[in-house]
């Protein structure tokens, strides 16, 4: 690119953007937004500093997209905050909140009203209205149904090595921190796994699912072996 088609694309994008602003969305600087041309973006929408929106992405009405998010190919529908995260061609409900640092890939659909939190990852997966996955989780191939909580560290284990298998998890679900779930299994509605669990079987609706070894302390074993621990008297 020299430097005449650089700035005719520069000046298209201000256009762009100007457009966008008599339209009634706010922008915290027009010079940083990088919004492509089928780009749709409803009014009383926010955006903000080095946001891009690319291919036929559409944007709904006050929303807050905020710094260094990337969207592409996907709809965002009204009154959606994102925060510093990356969407490719994926959906997202009302009122969801999504990031900081979240990444939805390929054929991801959120419900509204749900939580999308800090480094959890979304692939091919539906996420039913208000469900939360705060935060340090990875969602693949997975349907989750409405009201569930997910706990900091699950894993949806889809990959056996040779093919990718889908997980279900029923309404209202509630799935402690530090869990793997080995697809395919269904977590049934209104179930619990306990944390610290790795599910390879199915758990009925309303059970407690518990997979893992009894804690057994064994008194003295660092001692006899000398190791080093501070402050030791």
């Amino acid at each position: 690119m020299n430097y005449e088609e650089y700035k005719k694309l520069e000046k298209e994008r201000i256009e762009r953007a100007l457009a966008f602003m008599e339209k009634g969305v706010e922008f915290a600087d027009i010079n940083t937004a990088y919004i492509g041309e089928d780009v749709e973006i409803g009014a009383g929408t926010y955006i903000g500093p080095c946001v891009t929106l690319e291919g036929k992405t559409v944007i709904g009405e006050n929303c807050r997209i905020y710094q260094n998010t990337r969207i592409c190919d996907s709809t965002i529908d009204n009154d959606v905050e994102i925060q510093s995260s990356v969407i490719l061609e994926s959906s997202v409900g009302d009122g969801s909140k999504i990031g900081p640092f979240a990444y939805m890939r390929p054929n991801s659909h959120v419900g509204k009203e749900c939580k999308i939190g800090d480094f959890v990852e979304i692939k091919n997966s539906n996420f039913g209205d208000g469900s939360k996955s705060a935060h340090l989780t990875y969602i693949g191939d997975a349907d989750v149904g409405t009201g569930v909580n997910l706990g900091c560290g699950i894993v949806f284990v889809n990959y056996d090595g040779n093919e990718k298998h889908r997980t279900e998890v029923g309404n209202d679900a509630f799935i402690g921190c530090n869990t793997n779930l080995i697809s395919p299994v269904r977590v049934g509605d209104g179930a619990y796994i306990a944390a610290g669990s790795t599910i390879t079987k199915s758990v009925p609706d309303d059970a407690l699912g518990i997979a893992r070894e009894k804690q057994t302390n064994i008194d003295g074993w660092a001692a006899k072996r000398g190791l080093y621990r501070k402050n030791r008297k």
